[in-house]
């Protein structure tokens, strides 16, 4: 599968456990020739967890993707008024940011990033790397 050209945003949210099995799909993804667009719920930017640092995740995906993370609800917003992106993944996807999107909670720069992506009428993966 090649992937030359799409636009691809990639949401992280809080499930921190998976944080080292979905960075390299990243860049798999980079490698079938996307263009990530790197995105991170409030508490995936700025926790520091048993799992790991949130900085060294952050120095991690910027380096991968050579991109700034989109890390505030401000920064999110225009997503999809400027078609940003042709696809939207959330990845790893909490439960807590499925209900948010369920009830229209928009409260979180991944959430906001999953709205806007909306806009445009496309669909949003929720994915689990877990294998």
């Amino acid at each position: 599968m090649e992937l030359k050209g799409k636009k691809i945003g990639f949401a992280l949210t809080g499930s921190f456990c998976t944080f080292k099995k979905t960075i390299p799909k990243i860049k798999e993804l980079i490698n079938l020739g996307a263009d990530i667009l790197p995105i991170m719920s409030y508490n995936a930017y700025k926790s520091d967890t048993k799992f790991g640092k949130a900085q060294d995740f952050i120095d991690e995906i910027q380096e991968i993707t050579g991109k700034s993370i989109i890390h505030t609800i401000e920064d999110a917003e225009p997503i999809g008024p400027k078609k940003l992106t042709d696809i939207m993944i959330i990845a790893p996807c909490s439960g807590n940011t499925i209900s948010k999107l369920a009830c229209d909670i928009i409260d979180t720069p991944a959430v906001m990033a999953a709205k806007s992506h909306l806009r445009n009428r496309i669909s949003i993966s929720n994915c689990s790397f877990n294998k």
